[in-house]
This record gives structure tokens, C-alpha cells and sequence, in this order.
């Protein structure tokens, strides 16, 4: 008997490092996929001279992999004058990539795709009620939030198609079921994974000497506390606001990393400058995961400032490495959280957020790593993922 084929559809490039958990997750899809079935990914190429439209065969994280490069997207962590989901959207007309499973991380490309047969998937990554509202200021970081009806409109039409949809946030899970009863029963929240393989935390006895010789390397001060922030510097993680955090601490013992580039990087840049940061806050630009897990098992805190999340694969990253966190009340996070391993900020400002972080700073020994492990051990990659694709086979129907 053949295997089952699942396409996965999404603008990236697995091999150019970005930071994104949508990239991280559709990576632990490939990676963790049973050996039942083939995996071929429609993504995107980041050389102009490399020729897109065509099938590559070739091997993700020790799996083979077919990879279609569909259009040229050299930097992904900045906008472009047109949406890349507009331009991927549109580079699908007049081509069928059917398979038995399709997995959708944008709803956009099932506008074309709507007449393919097949087994359809939707994943959802933030909480789409909040997202669209344009609450919190955030008006640039979706365009959607200006045609709201208009989505809403789209959807409708789209969601009929799909055999299950996929959601880490509850608060969306609810907000679609409400929204779509008829489809009620295919929409599923599932736990957002992070790599057992990548993500794991540095005996304890070990930590307090990697942060030592970690100062040292840097040339700072041997107890300083370091404070790390991982994504896109883009208006829904409001990263501008922890530079403000930081100067709310008043703590020249505290240091910022930041890890990540984006539209934003000047505006962070300019506040750095104004609140004469430049000692405490250090950007490190983009990483890839086994360098942000370098980080994540020294730091004394992860700490996020955004306007509305779904569940950020950075916190359980983070909590997989040992690290506390400290978010703002939005998305998943919140109701992840226990009392030992995080601290919601009580406000989305720079000093609710610093008041979070020095409950943690002042008392390190109240957020032990066994905590912050125990509260990411559900979502391991090679689990939830097993999980899914065994599902995915119980619905198989081969010709």
C-alpha cells in the first residue's frame, strides 16, 4: 500500500533562519513525522537564483523532505510593500498540489485551494478575536484588523472545507465554535510543541557557572541578570515596551537580550538610545533554536510584552529550558502558567511588567526550573505531533 502524502502549506524557508513559531512548529511536523508517510512542504526560496515552482528532493532535520520553493522571499522578518501572503496566495493560481492531507497555517491560500480533494487541516496560532479587534494599540500588525467584516465574511465561506481545525489557544477554540456550530465538532485544541532535543535544561548545579562564564564572555559584571526576549520586532510583540520595562527596573545589575529582527528593529534601536540603555540591553538579532537555547537555560527570566499571542512557542521553550517567565495577559500563557513558573503582569506597562520580573528576581529560589519543566513536559514535539499524525491515519481513505 502507498503511503499517505501531507503538503503543508506556508511561506517560509525551513533552511533560512527566522524566528517565527509557525517556522518552528511546521519543522517539528517534518522532523517528528512518522515514517507511514511522505512530507512535502510548499514554501518559498531565498535565492534569486535558485528556480522556484519546481520539487526538490531533500532532507529536513534527518527527514526526507520534498520542497517547492513557490516565490522569492529574501528577508521574511520584515513587511514588504505586498503582504507575502498575498504574493504566495496568489503564485498558487492555475497549479493543484493535492494530497491525501493538506496542512494550512494561513487561510488565505484555501481562497484557491478551496476545490482541491483532499483532507484539510487549518492551524490557528493566535487568538484570532483579540487579533482582529485591534485592541492594544496594534493597528499596523495585521491588515485584516482594517477589513475585519471582510475577513470574517472570507472565512465563512473557507471553513467549511477543512477536517479539522487546529488551535493552541482556548479562547479561540471557543470563539470558532460559537461563531461556526456546524463545524463545531472539527475544531480542536491541541498543545503547541517544542523539541525535547533542542530545549532541555542544564543541571542546576551547572546554571550558576554557565551565567558566570556567560557575564564574563560579555565582559559584564558576574551577577548580572539576564532577562531574554525572543521574536519578531513587530507591532504585536511591542518590544519597544521592554526597553521600557528595563528602565522602569532601575537595576543596572538586570541585561536585556533580545533575539530577533524585524519593522520595529529601528524604533527599539531609538528607544535604546533615548532611555541611554546601551549597557543593559544587548540585540542579538536572529538566532536559530540551538543558539536560543543557549540563552534561554542561563537566563534568570523570559519576558513578553505583546498585545495578543496564541501560545508562544517561546514560553514553553523557555519553561523547557528551566527559565520563568513573566507575559502580559494575553493568549494561552496566562492559563499555562502555575504560581512557581511565571508571573502575569497585572497591566500591559513598562512598570507592571518590571513589578512582575522583580517577584522573580528578588526571590529566584519561589520559580525552581523543576517547575518550569514539569509545566512544558505535555508538549513535547515528538508526542502531540505522533498524536496528530495517528489521526490523520485513522481518517485515511486510500483509493
Amino acid at each position: 500500500m502507498r503511503k499517505p502524502v501531507l503538503t503543508i502549506f506556508y511561506q517560509f524557508n525551513p533552511w533560512n533562519t527566522t524566528i517565527g513559531g509557525i517556522q518552528t512548529i511546521i519543522i517539528n511536523f517534518i522532523k517528528y513525522a512518522p515514517p507511514e508517510f511522505d512530507v512535502r512542504l510548499v514554501g518559498t526560496g531565498v535565492d534569486p537564483k535558485e528556480p522556484l515552482g519546481q520539487w526538490q528532493e531533500t532532507e529536513l532535520a534527518g527527514r526526507k523532505l520534498s520542497f517547492l520553493p513557490l516565490i522569492l522571499v529574501e528577508n521574511d522578518d520584515v513587511r514588504g510593500l505586498i503582504p507575502t501572503t498575498l504574493r504566495y496566495t496568489g503564485a498558487l493560481l492555475k497549479r493543484n498540489f493535492a494530497s491525501d492531507f493538506m496542512h494550512f497555517h494561513r487561510i488565505e491560500p484555501t481562497l484557491v485551494t478551496f476545490k482541491w480533494k483532499g483532507d484539510k487541516t487549518l492551524v490557528i496560532h493566535n487568538d484570532i478575536e483579540e487579533q482582529m479587534s485591534g485592541s492594544g494599540g496594534d493597528k499596523g500588525s495585521i491588515l485584516w484588523r482594517y477589513l475585519p467584516s471582510v475577513y470574517f465574511r472570507l472565512e465563512k465561506i473557507l471553513v467549511g472545507q477543512f477536517a479539522e481545525i487546529l488551535s493552541c489557544n482556548s479562547n479561540s477554540c471557543q470563539f470558532y465554535r460559537d461563531r461556526y456550530p456546524e463545524i463545531a465538532d472539527r475544531i480542536t485544541f491541541y498543545q503547541n510543541t517544542v523539541d525535547p532535543e533542542i530545549f532541555y535544561p542544564l543541571p542546576s548545579e551547572q546554571r550558576a557557572t554557565a551565567r558566570q562564564a556567560f557575564a564574563k564572555e560579555r565582559n559584564l559584571p558576574e551577577d548580572t541578570r539576564f532577562l531574554l526576549f525572543a521574536g519578531r520586532l513587530h507591532p504585536q510583540k511591542d518590544p519597544v515596551l521592554l526597553i521600557q520595562t528595563v528602565a522602569a527596573l532601575k537595576d543596572p545589575s538586570v541585561h536585556l537580550f533580545m533575539a530577533g529582527d524585524g519593522e520595529l528593529l529601528p524604533a527599539v534601536q531609538a528607544e535604546i538610545e533615548r532611555l541611554g540603555l546601551s549597557n543593559q540591553v544587548t540585540l542579538l538579532g536572529t538566532l536559530g533554536g540551538e543558539q536560543l537555547a543557549e540563552f534561554y537555560r542561563i537566563c534568570h527570566s523570559f519576558v513578553l510584552s505583546s498585545v495578543y499571542e496564541g501560545l508562544p512557542l517561546t514560553v514553553l521553550e523557555a519553561l523547557a529550558c528551566g527559565a520563568p517567565v513573566v507575559t502580559t495577559d494575553c493568549g494561552e500563557t496566562p492559563n499555562l502558567l502555575t504560581p512557581e513558573s511565571g508571573v502575569v503582569a497585572k497591566e500591559r506597562t513598562g512598570d507592571a511588567i518590571a513589578t512582575s520580573l522583580k517577584q522573580i528576581l528578588d526571590a529566584p529560589e519561589a520559580y525552581p526550573a523543576e517547575a518550569c519543566i514539569k509545566v512544558a513536559q505535555p508538549s513535547r514535539a515528538d508526542e502531540v505531533i505522533a498524536r496528530i499524525y495517528s489521526q490523520m491515519l485513522e481518517r485515511w481513505q486510500p483509493e
